[in-house]
């Protein structure tokens, strides 16, 4: 089994900036895509931003140009710098990973991180 923690949220003001980190560990032959997900109270989990094993990058269109996402493949560990961040990011932000186990390929999440952007 593996498992993913991430880390990195809490409570910041409009336009102010957070990065998260997940971090992969147990057992791991190998990780495919990389991705971040965040679902606000109401609203259905969505995609934030995914990154391949190769380090192709794909954004939702509501945080292109402000967060970016990049991953430390030594390490297993995906981060979200996130930058001019708006009220509308609040949310819990989930940490995603395509991991390959025992020969088999599982879709692993994370606990999920608080973000609040307030005054």
């Amino acid at each position: 089994q593996a498992q993913l923690v991430e880390s990195g949220g809490g409570l910041v003001q409009p336009g102010g900036s957070l990065r998260l980190s997940c971090a992969a560990s147990g057992s791991i032959s190998s990780i495919n895509n990389m991705g971040w997900y965040r679902q606000a109270p109401g609203n259905q989990r969505e995609l934030v931003a995914i990154i391949s094993g190769s380090g192709s990058t794909n954004y939702a269109d509501s945080v292109k140009g402000r967060f970016t996402i990049s991953r430390d493949n030594a390490k297993n560990t995906v981060f979200l710098q996130m930058n001019s961040l708006k009220s509308e990011d609040t949310a819990v932000y989930y940490c995603n990973a395509n991991i390959l186990n025992n020969w088999i390929w599982k879709t692993y999440w994370g606990q999920g991180t608080q973000v609040t952007v307030s005054s």
